[in-house]
């Protein structure tokens, strides 16, 4: 079983020409904090800690509803979904099917994502044994407070990115425009989060 933590990102829907696009930004080098049966953990993604997977075009990754393989949004080996790797962040592209063809849960994400329901973004990744990377990850003092460690993880395996209830910042900040003609409606928010470990 993979691991999943729910991060600071950005999601929009819009409609461009007859296409419905969902796009999404997974930031590294934000520190993610949570609590989990009453320890704090802090955790953060180094700058291409995903290009291993990124890069090699044969490797299949989904977009999900919740890390549910049940539940598909898009994936890159069925061509409706495109992934770029930048040092600040993963940005990646989903087309959506014509709506007589959506699945329902896919119709349920952007009905949650217009009502502020579902606003986060979380991967799913393994983080490789020290026998094949041995500094796949570290622990690493917090700035200004050496008692607090951070988990930072520098090479991880990704299998999926999912759309999730929140994620772990309150500053996180989603965008869900619409645009139809010449109108543009934008809304946004703050959710509170949340951080997965499973």
């Amino acid at each position: 079983m993979g691991e999943y933590t729910a991060f600071e990102g950005e999601l929009e829907i819009r409609q461009v020409g007859g296409a419905r696009l969902l796009s999404g930004t997974f930031p590294y080098n934000s520190v993610g904090t949570t609590s989990d049966r009453g320890r704090v953990r802090k955790e953060s993604f180094a700058s291409r800690a995903f290009r291993f997977a990124i890069q090699d075009e044969s490797r299949k990754i989904d977009l999900l509803v919740g890390h549910d393989f049940g539940k598909p949004i898009a994936s890159r080996q069925a061509g409706s979904l495109r992934i770029v790797d930048g040092d600040d962040a993963v940005r990646f592209e989903a087309t959506l099917p014509e709506e007589a063809l959506t699945p329902s849960w896919v119709l349920d994400v952007e009905k949650a994502i217009a009502n502020k329901t579902m606003v986060g973004l979380s991967p799913g990744f393994r983080v490789p044994p020290v026998s094949t990377v041995p500094n796949a990850e570290r622990l690493i003092p917090e700035p200004g407070n050496p008692g607090v460690q951070i988990r930072q993880i520098n090479d991880a395996v990704l299998r999926e990115f999912s759309v999730v209830t929140a994620g772990i910042y309150d500053d996180a900040l989603v965008e869900l425009r619409a645009e139809e003609l010449d109108e543009l409606d934008v809304v946004t928010f703050q959710p509170r989060g949340i951080f997965q470990w499973l």
